[in-house]
């Protein structure tokens, strides 16, 4: 299961958290967020994958952005339609497509068919006017009724309550986790012995 740790930007919390068993570290690069990194990131973690977290910016942004912060994975966290999946893919990158959902987590297996083929992973979250960080999760029951071919990524007011049912969790694309709001402190600084302790009990 891969664990995805969002919206970091101090740098000893970044420095804190790459020592931890996780797998991504998210940076967000969408300046209405209270955890908006800025164009460059203060340091750069070597121990785990970088995704960008972009919402409807302009490719040549995320060009530059990616390129300045070595990213590994774009994560497309607005409206952007399929070509512009594609179009990152084709520049190397691997692509998350988020997704809104509802709190009682309708699956638009519809609009989830167009992006079939044009992204690595989407990521479910709940729906919000911030495009996430809410700290609401939705109903994950309503998962079941997903049956496409694209792994995803779990989202949306994941806390330490809710590890045992993370752990029971079944999917045959459930592919990990993305954990952010519920484990901080304030907007972008990290509890690492409450996550440290998440983990555990998880993996």
């Amino acid at each position: 299961m891969i664990i995805k740790v969002c919206g970091m930007r101090d740098e000893e919390n970044i420095r804190q958290l790459e020592q931890l068993d996780i797998d991504w570290m998210g940076f967000i690069f969408f300046s209405e967020s209270p955890r908006f990194v800025g164009p460059k990131l203060s340091y750069l973690p070597k121990k785990v994958k970088k995704i960008g977290v972009f919402v409807d910016q302009i490719p040549q942004i995320i060009s530059e952005r990616a390129k300045q912060n070595h990213l590994n994975i774009i994560q497309l966290h607005g409206s952007e339609p399929p070509w512009y999946c594609i179009n990152l893919q084709e520049e190397g990158y691997k692509i998350i497509k988020s997704f809104g959902i509802d709190t009682d987590g309708f699956i638009p297996n519809a609009q989830l068919n167009a992006y079939e083929g044009k992204c690595n992973y989407f990521l479910f979250d709940t729906k919000t006017k911030l495009h996430g960080g809410s700290g609401k999760k939705f109903n994950w029951e309503r998962l079941a009724d997903y049956d496409g071919d694209t792994p995803f990524i779990l989202s949306g007011g994941i806390s330490p309550e809710d590890a045992e049912e993370i752990k029971s969790f079944k999917h045959p694309k459930f592919a990990g986790i993305d954990i952010n709001s519920r484990f901080e402190i304030e907007p972008a600084y990290k509890d690492i012995e409450m996550i440290k302790s998440f983990i555990k009990q998880i993996r």
